[in-house]
């Protein structure tokens, strides 16, 4: 016991031992600067510096602008710039897939490429081929009920029989002899109509024109969307007078019929009906003749 009480009484007396820092002029060993220290003192004077070091360097990296100098470290500005981006180029990406569907259907409008739903008479056969019993087919009471609730509604709500059924009157573009007829079959979603040359062509309906330009196959080509889902192209013509983006009205003149591109065979106006992306026969609605 008596040797470890020794040590910590030598190791204490070096500890708190006085020693004294002096700083000489070189030349005429001049004192210029004394301190008087202890090894206790420069151990806590050391310690409380580094842990100053340590908190004034977190306060830096956590709370001030001076981390973004650190490598590794990025600002709050660049991460928020790259969130923006990342947001816009997933909205582009969207509007461009939008974009190219688009393109894609006016595309097939253009070219007439377009394949049409087949439907075999025995998968229809096979669907119902199940009997169904004359029981099953028998009204219940709730459903004889209902139908009687709904003929009373119509028999005296004379109003709703007066409306109309139609939603949308299309204007004849030109009045002609009909040359060809709607045939899907062979692939011809349009009727030609034979024209004399400069025959005025006028819009079916109000819209916009979102094609009005000339193609090597068709010549000038207008097409117009109108509400309702309806499309309207008109081929083979001499002249445009509307272009791209112009907003029509029902009856204006767009262009004057000719005779225009590699597959005219004469003066006459080549016009497609299409509803929701799909063609019809635009003699269903419109009388040419």
């Amino acid at each position: 016991m008596s040797e470890k009480r020794l040590k910590r009484k030598i190791i204490k007396k070096k500890l708190f031992t006085k020693n004294r820092l002096v700083i000489l002029n070189e030349d005429t060993f001049e004192e210029i600067f004394s301190l008087r220290l202890t090894l206790m003192n420069v151990f806590v004077v050391a310690t409380i510096g580094a842990l100053l070091i340590i908190f004034v360097t977190t306060y830096i990296i956590a709370f001030t602008p001076l981390r973004e100098y650190i490598p590794g470290y990025a600002s709050t500005k660049l991460k928020r710039d790259a969130t923006e981006l990342a947001l816009k180029s997933d909205s582009l990406n969207h509007a461009l897939k939008k974009n190219e569907a688009y393109i894609a259907s006016i595309k097939k409008v253009l070219t007439g490429d377009l394949e049409y739903a087949k439907f075999n008479k025995d998968s229809i056969l096979a669907a119902v081929s199940e009997p169904v019993s004359e029981e099953e087919l028998k009204p219940s009471n709730a459903d004889l009920k209902f139908r009687e609730e709904v003929e009373r509604e119509d028999k005296y709500n004379l109003f709703e029989k007066a409306k109309p059924k139609v939603t949308a009157v299309l204007f004849p573009p030109v009045k002609g002899m009909v040359t060809e007829k709607f045939n899907p079959k062979e692939k011809h979603y349009a009727v030609d109509i034979a024209l004399a040359k400069n025959t005025p062509i006028k819009s079916i309906m109000s819209g916009r024109v979102i094609f009005a330009d000339w193609t090597p196959n068709t010549g000038n080509v207008v097409i117009i969307r109108h509400n309702n889902g309806f499309i309207s192209v008109y081929k083979h013509a001499a002249s445009l007078t509307v272009s791209q983006g112009d907003v029509v009205k029902t009856g204006e003149v767009i262009a004057l019929a000719g005779s225009t591109g590699q597959e005219s065979t004469g003066v006459h106006l080549h016009f497609e009906l299409w509803k929701d992306g799909y063609p019809i026969d635009p003699t269903i609605f419109i009388e040419f003749e």
